[in-house]
């Protein structure tokens, strides 16, 4: 998630040879499975957050060149699963007007990521998630956003996963402010980031990160971040509304965190 505005650099400093898988990978493979489940569980339960954890390990495991790839796989996976999962409350309409705006956005910051002052730029991010998380629980609307407003939103977060990573935290709080909650909001939610995958996939498919060793990693992954979205849907089936209500603010209070952290 975070990590995104140090591809330039750090994509000059590796060599092609840490696109190549490596002896003695099985380890670290079911290492990377173990925390995809979790992970995917997590984001299934809350929204967000457990995106932008996977892609810190999967950097930590792998490197960042092989790590950004892989974790718009699994994503992919992980919010294909969320949005299959829970597709018979995914507001499609609202998908619809998301998309108008996220699609030419976030290629648009995938041309950008070169050349745009980052640290700054995250540093409002985070300052702007962090008000309108508290806006929304201590002053909450009085008025429901339209759904065609929704092509600002997708617009931002567009922008924002493919300078950043991040998606989730910035379309949470308008999604809940929109009456999303439950299935409602995860299935909206997980739909709206996939719309953003799949578009990043053409972006570095274009820049030849696509490894066929990424590729297998991200093949390998599939089953437990589907897994464990599977779980997650169990898992919100018993939870009560507020309580995913908390767990969404609190994951993108956390995410806010560490925007302003410079993580």
């Amino acid at each position: 998630m975070l990590f995104v505005q140090h591809l330039p650099s750090e994509l000059s400093r590796q060599s092609a040879s840490a696109l190549e898988p490596s002896t003695g990978l099985l380890p670290t493979l079911l290492t990377a499975s173990v925390l995809a489940f979790a992970l995917a569980w997590l984001s299934s339960v809350g929204g967000v957050g457990g995106g932008a954890l996977m892609l810190i390990a999967f950097t930590a495991l792998y490197g960042l060149q092989v790590a950004l790839p892989t974790h718009t796989l699994t994503q992919l996976a992980s919010n294909g699963g969320r949005a299959w999962f829970n597709r018979h409350a995914v507001q499609w309409r609202v998908i619809t007007w998301y998309a108008l705006g996220a699609v030419p956005f976030a290629l648009t910051g995938g041309l950008l990521l070169p050349y745009v002052p980052v640290e700054p730029l995250k540093r409002v991010l985070g300052g702007f998630l962090i008000v309108t998380v508290f806006w929304r629980r201590f002053r909450p609307p009085r008025a429901v956003p339209a759904d065609k407003t929704f092509a600002a939103v997708g617009a931002g977060c567009g922008l924002a996963s493919a300078l950043f990573g991040a998606a989730g935290p910035v379309a949470a709080p308008f999604f809940l402010v929109k009456g999303f909650i439950g299935s409602a909001y995860i299935g909206t939610e997980a739909a709206a980031s996939l719309i953003i995958q799949l578009t990043k996939i053409v972006a570095y498919g274009a820049g030849s990160l696509l490894s066929v060793h990424v590729l297998q990693l991200g093949l390998a992954l599939t089953p437990a971040v589907v897994a464990g979205a599977w779980l997650g849907r169990r898992t919100v089936a018993r939870m009560h509304a507020q309580a995913l209500v908390l767990v969404t603010e609190a994951g993108a209070a956390v995410a806010a965190t560490l925007l302003l952290a410079g993580i």
